[in-house]
């Protein structure tokens, strides 16, 4: 005898599962979002790798040009000295080429420091002229009577009390009897650097000062020898 009995269709835990169409679109979304995910992930590593190596470039290449930039500056610097020391080089050569006779004694090795001092009359009157050119301009290579440099001005000087000295401050530190700065009289020449290579000149006056013509804006005057010690001094009066 058959069976004509109808089974109902499973129902809750025991029922499968039905899947829907949007079930299986939203599962390929997923995937898709996750495969983008991904290579932008990729794309950002790959930027920021681009950028670190963009960044080191940089930096080499700025490395690269203060490098160059020190050394252009260094070249600069040898070729403005190598022509500065040309010029005074040539400057000294020239004034050697005129200056005048020496009539003073010539400095040597066992010069004494004890040297009788000039008469009174002739110092006096060297260091009354000094003050008199008081104010005047310094010119470089300018021997008065309106404007001096030290040398100009020192020849100029004793060339009033019967001296003649050479025309540069290099030429004047090689005449006269080398005395010590403790025993300096007034109208001693006193030098700043080497016997034979002195950069300026002055005359001792007396009372710890002296008088010269200094720089371009400095007029002729009178200083304080504290305030700008000499190296050593000539006596040629």
């Amino acid at each position: 005898m058959a069976d004509n009995t109808h089974h109902a269709a499973p129902t809750g835990a025991h029922a499968p599962q039905a899947v829907t169409a949007t079930d299986t679109l939203s599962t390929v979304a997923t995937a898709r979002q996750a495969a983008a995910a991904l290579e932008q992930d990729a794309i950002d590593v790959s930027l920021a790798a681009a950028k670190q190596e963009a960044a080191a470039t940089a930096k080499k290449a700025a490395a690269a040009q203060q490098k160059a930039a020190v050394a252009a500056k260094a070249k600069a610097d040898r070729a403005a000295a190598e022509k500065a020391a040309k010029e005074r080089a040539a400057q000294a050569a020239s004034r050697s080429a005129t200056r005048t006779p020496l009539r003073v004694t010539t400095l040597s090795s066992s010069s004494s420091t004890a040297v009788a001092p000039a008469s009174s009359s002739k110092v006096d009157q060297l260091i009354a002229f000094l003050k008199s050119q008081i104010g005047k301009p310094y010119v470089y290579g300018a021997t008065g009577p309106g404007s001096y440099d030290c040398s100009g001005l020192t020849q100029a000087a004793f060339g009033t009390v019967g001296v003649t000295l050479p025309r540069t401050s290099q030429e004047q530190s090689t005449a006269g009897t080398s005395v010590s700065i403790s025993a300096l009289q007034p109208g001693d020449l006193i030098f700043w650097g080497g016997q034979g290579s002195a950069y300026h000149v002055g005359v001792y006056i007396g009372n710890g000062q002296y008088l010269d013509a200094a720089n371009p804006s400095t007029p002729v005057g009178i200083h304080q020898m504290a305030d700008y010690m000499p190296d050593w001094a000539v006596r040629v009066l």
